[in-house]
């Protein structure tokens, strides 16, 4: 069996991106990897450089005037899968702000194993924890996404499916996928204030035009951890190629627990969500079989 892994990435300095971390800690399940760099405005290309000789970096340009829905981001996740032989059975999907933790690898190894002869499945589908502000919480809204596909197989007829979240085959179909015990850490919610703020007013322009971001964005000099619907105190560990990051945090953040910003609707979701374990209205795109 052989595995490949692959990524984008843009400005990781200026914007404080983990894609170290997040590449490595995928590495261990990866024969090689494909890295999509694209013309960035800061040292992005030689911060990726020497992660690993199994790192192949293509170089990109991002299309900056296609500004909906995130589009871009999609097309350049392509870039990197497309690049990738046909030699490779599978192809793990990684995003700059997101670490594999280790507890999961022997797991998801022996199930790109277990259904490699299957053609039925497409791809696996990974868990999710999402950190928000620091390192020590993560968002229990309904909002956030518990899981989403991160191992696709080796088919070009696959490509990345709107702003990149998840993916679909030929003809828009859901892929078919087979859900793994193994979390992926979501840091994209983590960075110093000024920096997430020049994040969100960056990134934003990938979705809409300047007059919706005139409109919608505040612009500041630090973003606002403030407006959330709820937090919880993360007691677990986290994947130890990020301990280095975590160590060096430069801010600090605390959230009162006890409080939310749930409206009646939240806690509907929620209550069928303890009771069943099922979500309403929960976004799915895939088909678990």
């Amino acid at each position: 069996m052989k595995v490949c892994g692959f990524s984008f990435i843009r400005n990781a300095v200026k914007f404080d991106y983990p894609i170290v971390e997040a590449i490595k800690s995928v590495l261990p399940l990866c024969d090689h990897f494909v890295l999509a760099v694209g013309k960035s405005e800061d040292d992005t290309l030689r911060l990726v450089s020497d992660i690993d000789p199994k790192v192949e970096i293509i170089n990109t340009i991002w299309n900056d005037d296609l500004r909906k829905g995130g589009k871009v981001l999609a097309l350049e996740t392509d870039k990197a899968f497309k690049h990738i032989s046909e030699d490779f059975d599978w192809c793990i999907y990684v995003q700059g702000d997101e670490v594999f933790h280790e507890d999961g690898m022997d797991t998801l190894a022996k199930a790109m194993k277990s259904f490699k002869s299957d053609l039925n499945v497409d791809g696996l589908l990974l868990k999710y924890r999402h950190f928000y502000g620091s390192y020590d919480y993560i968002g229990d809204a309904t909002n956030w996404y518990r899981h989403e596909i991160r191992v696709i197989r080796n088919l070009k007829s696959i490509y990345s499916y709107r702003d990149a979240q998840g993916f679909r085959k030929g003809n828009n179909r859901k892929l078919q996928v087979k859900k793994v015990d193994a979390y992926i850490h979501h840091y994209g919610w983590v960075k110093n204030p000024e920096k997430m703020q020049a994040k969100v007013e960056s990134f934003n322009r990938l979705w809409h035009n300047d007059e919706w971001v005139n409109n919608n964005i505040v612009s500041s000099e630090v973003f606002d951890y403030g407006k959330i619907k709820s937090l919880q105190k993360f007691k677990g560990t986290h994947p130890e190629v990020i301990l280095k990051r975590i160590s060096k945090m430069n801010w600090s953040f605390s959230h009162d627990i006890s409080r939310n910003n749930y409206t009646f609707k939240d806690r509907l979701k929620l209550f069928i969500q303890r009771k069943t374990g099922y979500l309403p209205g929960e976004y799915r795109n895939y088909k678990e079989i």
